[in-house]
């Protein structure tokens, strides 16, 4: 998981195989400058699904499929902790503005290994009754 604060290059995502990219897209530039080949763009909807098991990076980790908002905000909260970014003290103040302007970067066959992996072991739950 990375989180890009500032500008990007021109075919960002190309040969993205894993893993997400969260992109503060404050001037609304990134669309072009990304290879959307192998990758899917997404908004990060504000009020999103929280994580039942509190807000540590192990528990957010458990289902990349979800939980942005909550990753997003803990990751740039620890940046700004670690580091007292400016920039990070400026989208953490105006949460709910700034939250609009972030794009999630996600391979297309990683998203689909993921939910591949939920439902078989879904699966594997279901069959041994919960055990």
């Amino acid at each position: 998981t990375i989180v890009i604060l500032g500008k990007t290059g021109r075919n960002f995502a190309a040969g993205m195989s894993g893993g997400i990219a969260y992109i503060y897209d404050q001037d609304n530039q990134f669309n072009p400058l990304c290879n959307k080949a192998i990758v899917d763009l997404e908004k990060i909807e504000a009020g999103g699904e929280q994580h039942p098991q509190g807000n540590s990076l192990e528990a957010l980790k458990s289902d990349m499929t979800k939980y942005d908002e909550q990753r997003l905000k803990l990751i740039i909260s620890r940046h700004l902790q670690y580091t007292n970014s400016n920039v990070a003290k400026k989208i953490l103040a105006n949460w709910d503005k700034s939250l609009s302007k972030f794009i999630k970067v996600m391979p297309v066959d990683y998203r689909r290994a993921l939910l591949e992996k939920q439902a078989k072991e879904a699966q594997q739950t279901a069959s041994t009754g919960g055990q």
